[in-house]
């Protein structure tokens, strides 16, 4: 009986001889650095002293301190059918990265879907929604607004009506209504509906 055990067991042994072994000078790893480092969140901006301001070329509107890099920017895409509002918030991201931006104001809560972008030399968070999109909504108020980006903090915008205003100029496709350029036009066109004078 112990014979045929021990013959039994001879097939597991051999096989248990022809696992390869690990080598003697095997590197050994951390679990720690495996993990890799682990990347702070950023602090929420001073937005204090921040404001809106129109851009040069009148496409996009910058919220930031004067003379600084801007924290966040809507431009107007009118080439776009129909045009489309981008949202860029300047913050550093990873290429691949997702995320919701809530917009908190004005009685109601936006949220956009915003992807690490590469323009202009920087890798940044960028969404776009169509200029008539309801969700646009919370930027055309007058009341402070507070948008959150995960890992960049949550940042104070001061009211304004220049969002509102901005968003409105885009939705009309950039159409601007015409002032009458002279100040005698309007009597010109009402004394040729008169008619000539006796």
């Amino acid at each position: 009986m112990r014979r045929a055990l021990v013959l039994a067991c001879l097939p597991f042994a051999l096989s248990a001889c022809d696992r390869p072994q690990a080598p003697v000078d095997a590197q050994r790893i951390s679990l720690d650095d495996a993990r890799g480092e682990i990347e702070q969140p950023l602090p929420s901006p001073d937005t204090e002293n921040a404001k809106w301001t129109v851009a040069k070329n009148g496409q996009s509107i910058d919220f930031g301190n004067e003379g600084e890099k801007p924290f966040l920017t809507l431009s107007c895409k009118l080439r776009d059918a129909p045009p489309t509002i981008h949202i860029v918030r300047h913050v550093t991201t990873r290429p691949g990265e997702k995320a919701l931006f809530p917009v908190i104001g004005n009685g109601m809560v936006s949220r956009f879907k915003v992807d690490a972008t590469l323009a202009d030399g920087e890798w940044r968070w960028e969404g776009a929604v169509p200029a008539e999109d309801g969700s646009l909504e919370v930027f055309t108020g007058r009341r402070e607004l507070e948008a959150t980006l995960p890992g960049a903090g949550s940042m104070k915008i001061a009211g304004s009506a220049i969002p509102g205003e901005f968003i409105d100029w885009c939705r009309k496709g950039g159409a601007v209504a015409k002032a009458v350029e002279k100040e005698g036009a309007a009597d010109e066109a009402a004394d040729a509906a008169r008619g000539p004078a006796n």
